[in-house]
């Protein structure tokens, strides 16, 4: 058995940022688990045509690992780049095991088991890092299993595939589909985009550095300053997000609505288009061609009142009978990314399942950890999505709180540190609360950040900044720190 003090379970941004928290503290007994044959997370496994980053380069990076961005919103490729900037810069590679598979983590008394596709490892502490847009999601569409074709998800491009001159099918109209559809265009004999739900989408600003900028975005505390120069222009769109909906639709609603009169000339295409909900209510994207890509003549938009009936062995009949025939189906349908944030069976203290705790919906204090579950961590949580800023923001923030959490159990010579019930109750209403009223909730459209049961757990309803003072004050009063395997938690005793 493989025994460390820290478990990380994911290699993208979340695992690497957790690894480099805890090295920084000291703390090199750490094991990066990662199920793929390859380390880096969404911009090595997310190949497909088009792929690129929506928040600004500068701000979309780790804090503490400056890059020479060669343009104002990132391609995948120099992601890539940049991931394995950061992996060899923190030795990440050598702390790595690849083509290992979490199947089940279990609490034993005074440190988890891990039962990998490998063999099993033993951890005092469990990250969990393995990122809420990693479980891809196919729509369980009748006939599927007969399509003769190619297909696959947007997750898992076939890159080896030539989709030149081909008939092509794309299912969902998200963000992937928004940048594989102005990549792929150009090259298929025949494109049909099956749409739901039609999204707002915003100009893209996007523009190439110069060389000397490049360097220049390196130096501190120049790039310092231009960070906080985007991210406090980014933190504005809260206040029509969550605070009011008169200036949201009055400013980014109205902007989009001139994107699309704008971009697209057809009437009937522009009404397919054109959403019946608030913007942000669902995922805002953010493209220059993805409406004239739309419009051009070989390509097809079929929505709601033309959708997908069956597959077929050679295509696609929809709603209204007729049958497109598709060489490729793509499924640009996204991810389980609320009720299956963890892919895996987690059993806690006294053989309680995660998901039961998690039924009807998850939830989690700071979006982090959970009660009867010691020691294990969530990255990119319940309630820690954010829909105005960088993801990674939020995780750096995320380690602010776990790597104090490590530092009260080692700093104390206890055995482990667990979140009590009532203070993850306050946080959790605290956090559903504040969600009240906010586009998220009320925006008029169901969206990938509500849950089954109607809960928007993918967000966090507020200032990015205020979460980050949240998980910079550690609250010793509300865990419990544990010193010995018979020790209860103050729940139990007062109960």
């Amino acid at each position: 058995m493989n025994v460390h003090t820290v478990v990380i379970i994911g290699s993208g941004f979340g695992g690497q940022c957790a690894a480099k928290a805890l090295l920084d503290r000291g703390i090199d007994d750490l094991v990066i688990l990662e199920r793929r044959p390859f380390l880096g997370g969404t911009w090595k496994q997310n190949r497909y045509p088009g792929a690129a980053v929506d928040v600004q380069s500068p701000l979309y990076s780790i804090a503490s690992e400056p890059f020479e961005w060669s343009r104002m919103f990132a391609e995948r490729a120099e992601l890539e780049r940049y991931t394995d900037h950061v992996l060899e810069s923190n030795g990440l590679p050598d702390r790595t095991h690849l083509d290992t598979d979490v199947q089940k983590i279990e609490w034993a008394g005074d440190h988890w088991t891990i039962a990998t596709s490998r063999g099993e490892y033993a951890a005092t502490f469990v990250i969990n890092a393995s990122g809420p847009l990693s479980t891809p999601v196919v729509p369980p569409f009748p006939g599927r299993e007969k399509f003769q074709g190619k297909q696959f998800h947007t997750n898992d491009w076939d890159t080896a595939y030539e989709h030149a001159g081909k008939k092509v099918a794309i299912v969902g109209s998200g963000a992937s589909a928004a940048q594989v559809i102005p990549a792929i265009q150009p090259d298929v004999e025949e494109l049909h985009v099956f749409q739901r739900t039609p999204h707002w989408v915003m100009p893209r600003h996007d523009r190439e550095f110069t060389p000397l900028q490049r360097k220049l975005l390196r130096m501190e505390p120049i790039r310092r300053l231009v960070r906080a120069g985007i991210y406090w222009s980014l933190e504005t769109r809260i206040l029509g997000f969550k605070y009011s909906r008169r200036l949201l639709e009055a400013v980014a609603q109205r902007t989009a609505v001139q994107h699309i009169e704008s971009q697209v000339s057809d009437p009937d295409l522009r009404a397919k288009v054109t959403p019946d909900y608030t913007i942000g209510c669902k995922r805002v994207l953010l493209s220059n061609t993805f409406y004239p890509a739309l419009e051009q003549s070989n390509v097809t938009l079929h929505d709601k009142d033309d959708g997908i009936a069956e597959i077929t062995e050679t295509g696609i009949r929809t709603t209204t009978g007729e049958h497109v025939p598709v060489d490729l189906l793509v499924w640009s349908t996204g991810y389980d990314a609320t009720d299956g944030v963890i892919s895996y069976p987690v059993i806690g203290r006294d053989g309680r399942a995660l998901s039961e705790v998690w039924d009807p919906y998850p939830r989690a204090y700071l979006g982090t950890t959970i009660p009867g579950f010691p020691n294990l961590f969530v990255v990119t949580g319940p309630n820690t999505g954010i829909g105005h800023t960088s993801a990674i923001f939020l995780i750096e923030a995320q380690m602010e709180y776990i790597v104090r959490a490590v530092d009260a159990v080692r700093e104390a010579g206890a055995r482990s540190i667990e979140v009590t019930a009532a203070a993850e109750q306050e946080y959790t209403e605290t956090i559903h609360r504040e969600m009240e009223g906010t586009v998220w909730k009320d925006g008029g459209c169901h969206s990938w950040y509500q849950s089954k049961s109607g809960h928007v757990v993918a967000m966090f309803p507020g200032f990015s900044f205020t979460f980050r003072r949240w998980a910079k004050r550690f609250r010793p009063e509300a865990h419990h720190i544990h010193r010995s395997t018979t020790e209860t938690t103050k729940d139990e005793v007062s109960a």
